[in-house]
Protein backbone atom coordinates (compact mmCIF):
# COMPACT_ATOMS: atom_id res chain seq x y z
CA UNK A 1 0.00 0.00 0.00
CA UNK A 2 1.53 3.06 -0.90
CA UNK A 3 0.90 6.86 0.14
CA UNK A 4 -1.08 7.51 -2.10
CA UNK A 5 -3.21 4.68 -2.41
CA UNK A 6 -3.73 5.28 1.07
CA UNK A 7 -4.90 9.33 -0.06
CA UNK A 8 -7.09 7.93 -2.77
CA UNK A 9 -8.60 5.02 -0.22
CA UNK A 10 -9.97 7.01 2.75
CA UNK A 11 -10.73 10.17 0.02
CA UNK A 12 -13.29 7.24 -1.36
CA UNK A 13 -14.26 6.31 2.44
CA UNK A 14 -14.81 9.90 3.51
CA UNK A 15 -17.46 10.46 0.37
CA UNK A 16 -18.86 7.26 0.80
CA UNK A 17 -20.16 8.28 3.99
CA UNK A 18 -21.00 11.37 2.89
CA UNK A 19 -23.09 9.53 0.40
CA UNK A 20 -24.66 7.71 2.61
CA UNK A 21 -25.55 10.40 4.91
CA UNK A 22 -27.21 12.28 1.83
CA UNK A 23 -29.56 9.42 1.28
CA UNK A 24 -29.91 9.05 5.08
CA UNK A 25 -31.37 12.36 4.99
CA UNK A 26 -34.71 10.95 4.15
CA UNK A 27 -35.53 11.45 7.23
CA UNK A 28 -35.34 15.37 7.38
CA UNK A 29 -36.96 15.30 4.09
CA UNK A 30 -39.87 13.46 5.48
CA UNK A 31 -40.59 15.28 8.52
CA UNK A 32 -40.28 18.89 6.53
CA UNK A 33 -43.31 18.29 5.16
CA UNK A 34 -45.37 16.49 8.33
CA UNK A 35 -47.79 18.64 8.21
CA UNK A 36 -48.82 18.46 4.79
CA UNK A 37 -48.16 14.43 4.38
CA UNK A 38 -49.64 13.44 7.86
CA UNK A 39 -52.86 15.90 7.39
CA UNK A 40 -54.43 15.16 10.88
CA UNK A 41 -52.61 14.52 14.25
CA UNK A 42 -52.83 10.76 13.38
CA UNK A 43 -51.36 10.93 10.52
CA UNK A 44 -48.38 13.31 11.79
CA UNK A 45 -48.01 10.56 14.33
CA UNK A 46 -47.67 8.23 12.05
CA UNK A 47 -45.49 9.75 10.17
CA UNK A 48 -42.81 10.93 13.34
CA UNK A 49 -42.81 7.33 14.56
CA UNK A 50 -42.11 5.91 10.99
CA UNK A 51 -38.91 8.38 10.73
CA UNK A 52 -38.22 7.78 14.34
CA UNK A 53 -37.03 4.16 14.22
CA UNK A 54 -33.86 5.83 11.37
CA UNK A 55 -33.22 9.18 12.95
CA UNK A 56 -30.42 7.33 15.15
CA UNK A 57 -28.55 6.44 11.52
CA UNK A 58 -28.68 9.90 10.18
CA UNK A 59 -27.14 10.89 13.23
CA UNK A 60 -24.78 8.58 13.72
CA UNK A 61 -23.79 9.13 10.06
CA UNK A 62 -23.16 12.63 10.22
CA UNK A 63 -21.09 12.28 13.46
CA UNK A 64 -18.62 9.07 11.61
CA UNK A 65 -18.39 11.37 8.52
CA UNK A 66 -17.20 13.92 10.88
CA UNK A 67 -14.51 11.49 12.13
CA UNK A 68 -13.23 10.34 9.41
CA UNK A 69 -12.90 13.18 7.99
CA UNK A 70 -10.83 14.75 10.97
CA UNK A 71 -8.47 11.26 11.34
CA UNK A 72 -7.97 11.49 7.59
CA UNK A 73 -7.25 14.80 6.16
CA UNK A 74 -7.21 17.03 9.60
CA UNK A 75 -6.53 20.23 7.84
CA UNK A 76 -9.40 20.39 6.42
CA UNK A 77 -11.52 19.59 9.82
CA UNK A 78 -9.60 22.61 11.52
CA UNK A 79 -10.00 24.67 8.21
CA UNK A 80 -13.39 23.83 7.72
CA UNK A 81 -14.89 23.09 11.39
CA UNK A 82 -12.36 25.71 12.98
CA UNK A 83 -13.24 28.55 10.34
CA UNK A 84 -17.22 28.29 9.51
CA UNK A 85 -18.36 27.12 12.65
CA UNK A 86 -20.96 29.08 12.49
CA UNK A 87 -22.70 26.83 9.50
CA UNK A 88 -21.74 23.63 11.10
CA UNK A 89 -23.02 24.94 14.36
CA UNK A 90 -26.06 25.46 13.00
CA UNK A 91 -26.17 22.20 10.90
CA UNK A 92 -25.23 20.72 14.33
CA UNK A 93 -27.72 22.60 16.31
CA UNK A 94 -30.62 20.91 14.22
CA UNK A 95 -29.88 17.71 14.73
CA UNK A 96 -29.46 17.89 18.68
CA UNK A 97 -33.06 19.76 18.12
CA UNK A 98 -34.14 16.69 16.17
CA UNK A 99 -32.94 14.24 18.73
CA UNK A 100 -34.77 16.42 21.75
CA UNK A 101 -37.84 16.69 20.09
CA UNK A 102 -38.42 13.02 19.01
CA UNK A 103 -37.78 12.14 22.90
CA UNK A 104 -39.70 14.85 24.63
CA UNK A 105 -42.40 15.68 22.40
CA UNK A 106 -44.84 13.18 24.62
CA UNK A 107 -43.40 13.55 27.41
CA UNK A 108 -45.09 13.77 30.81
CA UNK A 109 -44.34 17.88 31.86
CA UNK A 110 -43.60 19.05 28.64
CA UNK A 111 -44.69 22.47 29.00
CA UNK A 112 -44.24 23.49 25.64
CA UNK A 113 -46.65 21.08 24.16
CA UNK A 114 -46.39 18.06 21.46
CA UNK A 115 -47.00 20.69 18.89
CA UNK A 116 -43.56 23.13 19.31
CA UNK A 117 -41.10 19.98 19.06
CA UNK A 118 -43.26 18.61 15.93
CA UNK A 119 -42.14 21.84 14.25
CA UNK A 120 -38.83 21.61 15.50
CA UNK A 121 -38.92 18.58 13.72
CA UNK A 122 -39.77 20.35 10.53
CA UNK A 123 -37.22 22.68 10.99
CA UNK A 124 -34.79 20.48 11.19
CA UNK A 125 -36.00 19.15 7.81
CA UNK A 126 -35.51 21.88 6.00
CA UNK A 127 -32.11 23.75 7.52
CA UNK A 128 -30.24 20.43 8.02
CA UNK A 129 -30.65 19.62 4.20
CA UNK A 130 -30.02 22.93 3.10
CA UNK A 131 -27.01 23.41 4.91
CA UNK A 132 -25.52 19.96 4.42
CA UNK A 133 -25.76 20.88 0.91
CA UNK A 134 -24.21 24.14 1.17
CA UNK A 135 -21.53 23.01 2.91
CA UNK A 136 -20.78 19.81 0.42
CA UNK A 137 -21.15 22.90 -2.66
CA UNK A 138 -18.34 24.52 -1.16
CA UNK A 139 -16.25 21.71 -1.84
CA UNK A 140 -17.02 22.80 -5.80
CA UNK A 141 -17.66 26.67 -5.35
CA UNK A 142 -14.48 27.31 -3.28
CA UNK A 143 -14.78 28.95 0.77
CA UNK A 144 -12.99 32.00 1.85
CA UNK A 145 -10.07 30.79 4.17
CA UNK A 146 -6.37 30.97 4.22
CA UNK A 147 -4.03 28.40 5.54
CA UNK A 148 -0.34 29.77 6.62
CA UNK A 149 1.42 26.88 8.21
CA UNK A 150 4.91 28.56 8.25
CA UNK A 151 3.30 30.16 11.90
CA UNK A 152 4.21 26.18 12.87
CA UNK A 153 7.94 26.98 11.94
CA UNK A 154 8.85 30.39 12.46
CA UNK A 155 10.39 31.20 15.84
CA UNK A 156 9.57 34.78 15.96
CA UNK A 157 5.63 34.19 15.52
CA UNK A 158 5.16 30.66 16.69
CA UNK A 159 1.61 29.73 16.87
CA UNK A 160 -0.24 26.40 16.63
CA UNK A 161 -3.31 28.27 14.32
CA UNK A 162 -2.43 27.74 10.93
CA UNK A 163 -5.77 28.13 9.16
CA UNK A 164 -8.29 31.09 9.62
CA UNK A 165 -11.16 32.67 7.69
CA UNK A 166 -10.67 35.76 5.55
CA UNK A 167 -13.69 37.81 7.04
CA UNK A 168 -15.53 37.19 10.16
CA UNK A 169 -18.86 35.88 8.98
CA UNK A 170 -16.99 32.41 9.80
CA UNK A 171 -18.43 30.26 6.80
CA UNK A 172 -22.22 32.11 6.24
CA UNK A 173 -21.18 33.95 3.34
CA UNK A 174 -21.01 30.86 1.57
CA UNK A 175 -24.84 30.92 1.58
CA UNK A 176 -24.69 34.52 -0.46
CA UNK A 177 -23.29 32.35 -3.28
CA UNK A 178 -26.17 31.97 -5.43
CA UNK A 179 -25.15 28.19 -7.04
CA UNK A 180 -24.24 27.20 -3.30
CA UNK A 181 -27.96 27.75 -2.53
CA UNK A 182 -28.22 26.01 -6.20
CA UNK A 183 -27.34 23.22 -4.94
CA UNK A 184 -28.10 22.99 -1.38
CA UNK A 185 -31.87 23.70 -2.06
CA UNK A 186 -31.54 21.00 -4.99
CA UNK A 187 -30.29 18.39 -1.70
CA UNK A 188 -33.24 19.59 0.08
CA UNK A 189 -35.85 19.01 -2.44
CA UNK A 190 -33.87 15.75 -2.82
CA UNK A 191 -34.31 14.66 0.54
CA UNK A 192 -37.96 16.09 0.38
CA UNK A 193 -38.77 12.79 -2.23
CA UNK A 194 -36.29 10.27 -0.36
CA UNK A 195 -38.51 10.82 2.43
CA UNK A 196 -41.91 10.65 0.45
CA UNK A 197 -40.70 7.51 -1.07
CA UNK A 198 -39.64 6.20 2.98
CA UNK A 199 -42.98 6.93 4.12
CA UNK A 200 -45.06 5.32 1.01
CA UNK A 201 -42.91 2.78 1.64
CA UNK A 202 -42.96 2.08 5.43
CA UNK A 203 -46.73 3.42 6.53
CA UNK A 204 -49.86 1.00 6.10
CA UNK A 205 -52.04 4.37 5.59
CA UNK A 206 -54.11 4.47 2.07
CA UNK A 207 -54.63 8.60 2.82
CA UNK A 208 -50.67 9.19 3.75
CA UNK A 209 -49.95 7.03 0.76
CA UNK A 210 -52.26 8.67 -1.83
CA UNK A 211 -51.05 12.54 -0.25
CA UNK A 212 -47.41 10.95 -0.73
CA UNK A 213 -47.97 10.37 -4.97
CA UNK A 214 -48.62 13.70 -4.95
CA UNK A 215 -46.58 15.13 -2.94
CA UNK A 216 -43.99 13.58 -4.63
CA UNK A 217 -44.12 15.20 -7.67
CA UNK A 218 -44.00 18.82 -6.13
CA UNK A 219 -40.51 17.95 -4.55
CA UNK A 220 -39.48 15.96 -7.85
CA UNK A 221 -39.89 18.51 -10.35
CA UNK A 222 -38.13 21.67 -8.57
CA UNK A 223 -35.29 18.88 -7.52
CA UNK A 224 -34.43 17.67 -11.30
CA UNK A 225 -34.59 21.38 -12.18
CA UNK A 226 -32.14 22.65 -9.61
CA UNK A 227 -30.27 19.48 -10.19
CA UNK A 228 -29.76 19.60 -13.96
CA UNK A 229 -29.34 23.69 -13.75
CA UNK A 230 -26.28 23.01 -10.92
CA UNK A 231 -24.84 19.74 -12.71
CA UNK A 232 -24.37 22.18 -15.99
CA UNK A 233 -22.96 24.66 -14.33
CA UNK A 234 -20.39 22.57 -12.56
CA UNK A 235 -19.41 21.04 -16.16
CA UNK A 236 -18.89 24.69 -17.41
CA UNK A 237 -16.91 25.92 -14.49
CA UNK A 238 -13.86 26.26 -13.70
CA UNK A 239 -12.20 23.82 -11.47
CA UNK A 240 -9.11 23.77 -9.00
CA UNK A 241 -6.51 21.52 -10.33
CA UNK A 242 -2.86 21.16 -8.93
CA UNK A 243 0.36 19.92 -10.26
CA UNK A 244 2.69 17.12 -9.15
CA UNK A 245 4.52 19.96 -7.48
CA UNK A 246 1.64 21.26 -5.50
CA UNK A 247 0.43 24.42 -7.52
CA UNK A 248 -3.33 25.42 -7.25
CA UNK A 249 -3.75 26.49 -10.50
CA UNK A 250 -7.38 27.20 -12.14
CA UNK A 251 -8.05 24.98 -15.09
CA UNK A 252 -11.20 25.83 -17.34
CA UNK A 253 -13.95 22.93 -17.57
CA UNK A 254 -11.94 20.74 -14.71
CA UNK A 255 -14.93 19.09 -13.72
CA UNK A 256 -16.08 17.66 -16.49
CA UNK A 257 -12.45 16.82 -17.54
CA UNK A 258 -12.40 14.78 -14.21
CA UNK A 259 -15.40 12.74 -15.89
CA UNK A 260 -13.70 12.31 -18.75
CA UNK A 261 -10.91 10.97 -17.54
CA UNK A 262 -12.49 9.22 -14.85
CA UNK A 263 -14.71 7.57 -16.72
CA UNK A 264 -15.81 4.81 -14.36
CA UNK A 265 -16.87 7.97 -12.22
CA UNK A 266 -19.07 9.31 -15.30
CA UNK A 267 -20.66 5.48 -15.46
CA UNK A 268 -21.51 5.76 -12.11
CA UNK A 269 -22.88 9.02 -12.36
CA UNK A 270 -25.66 8.08 -14.93
CA UNK A 271 -26.75 4.73 -13.09
CA UNK A 272 -27.57 6.84 -10.23
CA UNK A 273 -29.53 9.36 -11.82
CA UNK A 274 -31.21 6.79 -13.75
CA UNK A 275 -32.10 4.90 -10.33
CA UNK A 276 -33.14 7.93 -8.84
CA UNK A 277 -35.11 8.55 -12.18
CA UNK A 278 -36.71 5.22 -11.92
CA UNK A 279 -37.41 5.29 -7.90
CA UNK A 280 -39.66 8.43 -8.48
CA UNK A 281 -41.63 6.82 -11.60
CA UNK A 282 -42.17 4.00 -9.51
CA UNK A 283 -44.33 5.69 -7.29
CA UNK A 284 -45.90 8.12 -9.81
CA UNK A 285 -46.93 6.16 -12.12
CA UNK A 286 -47.89 3.31 -9.54
CA UNK A 287 -52.06 2.51 -9.72
CA UNK A 288 -51.95 3.86 -13.38
CA UNK A 289 -52.79 0.93 -16.08
CA UNK A 290 -50.19 1.56 -18.10
CA UNK A 291 -48.08 0.54 -14.53
CA UNK A 292 -49.97 -2.45 -14.13
CA UNK A 293 -49.01 -4.03 -17.95
CA UNK A 294 -45.60 -3.21 -16.60
CA UNK A 295 -45.30 -3.94 -13.28
CA UNK A 296 -42.50 -6.62 -14.02
CA UNK A 297 -39.73 -3.11 -14.59
CA UNK A 298 -40.52 -1.76 -11.03
CA UNK A 299 -40.38 -5.07 -8.65
CA UNK A 300 -39.03 -2.88 -5.82
CA UNK A 301 -40.43 -0.37 -3.77
CA UNK A 302 -39.10 3.29 -5.17
CA UNK A 303 -37.08 4.36 -2.05
CA UNK A 304 -34.65 1.25 -2.78
CA UNK A 305 -33.93 1.86 -6.31
CA UNK A 306 -33.77 6.23 -5.60
CA UNK A 307 -31.99 5.63 -2.26
CA UNK A 308 -28.99 3.33 -3.98
CA UNK A 309 -28.83 5.81 -6.88
CA UNK A 310 -28.62 8.90 -4.87
CA UNK A 311 -25.87 7.35 -2.81
CA UNK A 312 -24.26 6.48 -6.21
CA UNK A 313 -24.49 10.06 -7.74
CA UNK A 314 -23.13 12.04 -4.33
CA UNK A 315 -19.96 9.18 -4.44
CA UNK A 316 -19.42 10.14 -8.25
CA UNK A 317 -19.82 13.95 -7.96
CA UNK A 318 -17.60 14.08 -4.09
CA UNK A 319 -14.77 11.80 -5.38
CA UNK A 320 -15.01 14.14 -8.91
CA UNK A 321 -14.17 16.98 -6.58
CA UNK A 322 -10.80 15.41 -5.34
CA UNK A 323 -9.54 12.57 -7.38
CA UNK A 324 -7.41 13.58 -10.36
CA UNK A 325 -5.24 15.98 -9.31
CA UNK A 326 -8.55 18.47 -7.50
CA UNK A 327 -8.31 20.62 -4.91
CA UNK A 328 -10.95 19.46 -3.33
CA UNK A 329 -12.06 22.12 -0.46
CA UNK A 330 -10.48 25.32 -2.80
CA UNK A 331 -10.33 28.87 -1.22
CA UNK A 332 -11.12 31.94 -2.92
CA UNK A 333 -8.87 34.13 -0.75
CA UNK A 334 -5.83 32.30 -1.27
CA UNK A 335 -5.31 30.44 -4.38
CA UNK A 336 -2.23 28.61 -2.68
CA UNK A 337 -4.44 27.91 0.18
CA UNK A 338 -6.88 25.55 -1.40
CA UNK A 339 -6.37 22.00 0.33
CA UNK A 340 -5.91 18.78 -1.84
CA UNK A 341 -5.49 15.29 -0.95
CA UNK A 342 -1.75 15.41 -0.56
CA UNK A 343 -1.43 18.60 1.46
CA UNK A 344 -4.06 18.23 4.07
CA UNK A 345 -4.16 14.58 4.66
CA UNK A 346 -2.65 12.65 7.33
CA UNK A 347 0.47 10.57 7.81
CA UNK A 348 0.94 7.50 5.89
CA UNK A 349 1.27 5.61 9.49
CA UNK A 350 -2.00 7.19 10.40
CA UNK A 351 -3.75 6.16 7.20
CA UNK A 352 -2.08 2.47 7.27
CA UNK A 353 -3.19 1.65 10.67
CA UNK A 354 -6.55 3.58 9.97
CA UNK A 355 -6.87 1.33 6.89
CA UNK A 356 -6.28 -1.82 9.36
CA UNK A 357 -9.40 -1.10 11.33
CA UNK A 358 -11.34 -0.18 8.38
CA UNK A 359 -11.77 -3.76 7.46
CA UNK A 360 -14.06 -3.67 10.27
CA UNK A 361 -16.47 -1.65 8.78
CA UNK A 362 -18.31 -4.29 6.71
CA UNK A 363 -19.19 -6.09 9.89
CA UNK A 364 -20.75 -2.87 11.01
CA UNK A 365 -22.69 -2.47 7.84
CA UNK A 366 -23.86 -5.79 8.56
CA UNK A 367 -25.26 -5.39 11.70
CA UNK A 368 -27.10 -1.82 10.07
CA UNK A 369 -28.44 -4.03 7.13
CA UNK A 370 -29.79 -6.70 10.10
CA UNK A 371 -31.04 -3.82 12.63
CA UNK A 372 -33.00 -1.88 9.58
CA UNK A 373 -34.86 -4.99 7.90
CA UNK A 374 -35.84 -6.02 12.17
CA UNK A 375 -37.07 -2.68 11.99
CA UNK A 376 -39.16 -2.56 8.54
CA UNK A 377 -40.24 -6.35 9.16
CA UNK A 378 -43.63 -4.70 9.50
CA UNK A 379 -44.60 -1.67 8.29
CA UNK A 380 -46.25 0.89 10.89
CA UNK A 381 -49.85 1.27 11.66
CA UNK A 382 -52.42 2.93 13.70
CA UNK A 383 -52.67 0.57 16.41
CA UNK A 384 -48.87 0.81 16.80
CA UNK A 385 -49.74 4.64 17.96
CA UNK A 386 -51.06 2.83 20.92
CA UNK A 387 -47.50 1.71 21.95
CA UNK A 388 -46.06 3.26 25.28
CA UNK A 389 -43.14 3.42 23.05
CA UNK A 390 -44.19 5.20 20.28
CA UNK A 391 -43.38 9.00 19.56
Amino acid sequence: MTYDFLQHYWCFVVALLGALLVFLLFVQGANSCIRSLGYTEEGKRLILNSTGRKWEFTFTTLVTFGGAFFASYPLFYSTSFGGAYWLWMLILFTFVLQAVSYEFQNKLGNFLGPKTFQWFLVLNGILGPLLLGGAVATFFEGSNFIIAKENLIDADSFTPIISHWANASHGLDALLNPWVLIFGLAVFFLARVLGILYVINNVDDEDIRSRGSVRLIGAAVPFLILFVAYLVHLMLKDGYAYTDEGIIYMEPYKYFHNLIDMWYLLILLLIGVVLVLWGIATEILRGSKWFSQHASLFPFSGIWPAGIGTVLTVLALLLCSAWNHTAYYPSTADLQSSLTMVNSCSSEFTLRTMFYVSLLVPFVLAYIVYAWRAIDKKKLNKQEMEDDHAY
